[in-house]
C-alpha cells in the first residue's frame, strides 16, 4: 500500500466500522429540565408537547383529553386542568419529579398552568 492510499484506506475502515456499529450505542436524547411532557400512548410513547412553567397553556389538539402519559422534569408544581363545561374545572397537582406510564387523567387534560388555579375543584 503507498503512503497516498494509506489515509484513504484507513478512512473508509473507520467508516465501514461506525455504519456497522449498533444504533444503541447513541446515547439516548436527554429530556428538557424545566418541562412537562405529555404523551398521546402510554410509556411516553405516541405525540408529545411539553410545558414549560411558569404561565397558562391549552393543551395542543393531539393531546386535548388524549395524554395517555406524561412526566415532569419541572422544579415547580404545576397544575392539569380540565375544562368540564365553561366556568367550571377540575385541576390535578403534578409534583415535581411526578410521572406516569399509564395516566387515569388520560380523557381530561385541557390546559396547564404553573399557579394553583383557586377556581377549580381538585379532581
Amino acid at each position: 500500500m503507498s503512503r497516498r492510499t494509506a489515509p484513504l484506506a484507513a478512512a473508509i475502515a473507520a467508516a465501514v466500522l461506525s455504519a456497522a456499529a449498533p444504533a444503541s450505542a447513541a446515547p439516548a436524547p436527554e429530556r428538557s429540565r424545566g418541562d412537562v411532557c405529555f404523551y398521546t400512548e402510554p410509556g411516553y410513547a405516541g405525540a408529545s408537547w411539553c410545558y414549560r412553567p411558569p404561565g397558562y397553556a391549552d393543551v395542543p389538539a393531539p393531546l386535548h383529553d388524549n395524554a395517555a402519559s406524561f412526566e415532569s422534569n419541572a422544579d415547580v408544581t404545576v397544575y392539569a386542568i380540565d375544562w368540564v363545561r365553561p366556568g367550571e374545572c377540575l385541576y390535578r397537582t403534578i409534583w415535581t419529579g411526578d410521572r406516569s406510564t399509564n395516566w387515569e387523567w388520560r380523557n381530561k387534560l385541557d390546559a396547564v398552568q404553573s399557579v394553583r388555579p383557586t377556581d377549580c375543584r381538585p379532581g
